[in-house]
């Protein structure tokens, strides 16, 4: 006797029912499309003012291009020049890296120690962070580097201290020795974007790891060294590599105090200064170009560097487990 299957015949499966994942690869396409649509601005901007004029600064650094004729493919001869025929160039590297190891460590320094008196203060830690910080938004402009050339120029007011101490040491501006050090003394007096970043970092850090330290008979230079310092390295870190990069591309307080000359004996005759120079004073574009990818390539080299280097000293929390 034969049986009727009662079974309801089998529904055809779709491709999508029968491969999942690409169902789930077309939900999520379907749900990303409105971070696409709200990036295309910034994509757009990034290829029109970033990506394109870098790749035409690199054409034109293998070029001669005088900014009025067409450009001239010349090969390496620019960066050749650079290397081996251009003693200007060499002084405007020697400037700048006794800048950047000057500047620096002295506004990290200050920046560090600033924010850790800040950080134990209890009335008023408002007031003085805002003070701090005001000359970081300021001291890049070119009205307070105007100033500052006042302040150190020949009868000036920072001459005048030092004469009624006996210290005759004339306009620093004027002085190839000293000229150089009225750009950092303006650098270091901008201290306070780093300071409040430290200060962010010195509030993270447990106060129980003071206090065991404290009980076992360790003194605040002891806990400073020992506790403060390995628990702010990264931030240590973070705030090395942007001062760093920074520095490397310092140019309104060289070109003010300088009178854009780079003076006096090119003593303040900063990288960016001689770019601007040999690109903009002497109409040698593409010269000026391949100097701004040898900058590039430095800061890059640098800043890796950096990060290779720091797994050696900076600790991070989360890390203990490992």
């Amino acid at each position: 006797m034969s049986t009727v299957s009662t079974r309801a015949p089998a529904r055809p499966t779709s491709t999508t029912d029968r491969n999942p994942p690409a169902r789930r690869r077309r939900h999520v396409r379907e749900r990303q499309w409105p971070a696409y649509v709200f990036l295309t601005p910034w994509m757009i901007g990034a290829l029109v003012l970033t990506l394109v004029p870098m790749a035409v600064s690199l054409y034109l650094s293998f070029t001669d291009y005088n900014l009025f004729d067409p450009p001239h493919w010349v090969g390496l001869r620019n960066y050749t020049e650079m290397l081996t025929d251009d003693p200007r160039y060499w002084r405007s590297v020697g400037t700048t890296m006794l800048y950047v190891v000057v500047a620096v460590p002295l506004k990290l320094g200050l920046a560090l120690a600033v924010a850790t008196l800040l950080k134990n203060l209890n009335r008023g830690r408002a007031f003085y962070r805002s003070a701090f910080y005001a000359p970081s938004l300021l001291g890049a402009s070119m009205s307070i580097a105007l100033v500052w050339r006042a302040l150190f120029n020949d009868g000036g007011t920072v001459s005048g201290i030092l004469d009624s101490v006996g210290i005759h040491a004339g306009g620093w501006v004027g002085n190839p020795d000293l000229a150089v050090y009225v750009v950092v003394l303006l650098t270091v007096w901008q201290f306070g974007a780093p300071m409040v970043i430290f200060l962010a970092g010195l509030q993270q850090i447990s106060p129980d790891l003071y206090e065991a330290a404290a009980l076992d008979g360790a003194g605040r230079w002891r806990q400073f060294v020992s506790i403060t310092v390995p628990m702010l390295s990264p931030v240590v870190f973070f705030n090395l590599v942007l001062e760093i990069i920074n520095s490397f591309q310092v140019f309104t307080p060289a070109f003010v105090i300088s009178g854009g000359k780079g003076g006096p004996a090119d003593s303040t005759m900063f990288y960016t200064l001689y770019l601007y120079e040999r690109g903009f004073t002497a109409s040698h574009m593409g010269y000026a170009a391949a100097m701004a990818w040898m900058l590039l390539i430095a800061i890059a080299a640098i800043t890796l560097i950096l990060f290779r280097t720091s797994r050696s000293w900076v600790f991070y929390a989360d890390e203990e487990g490992r």
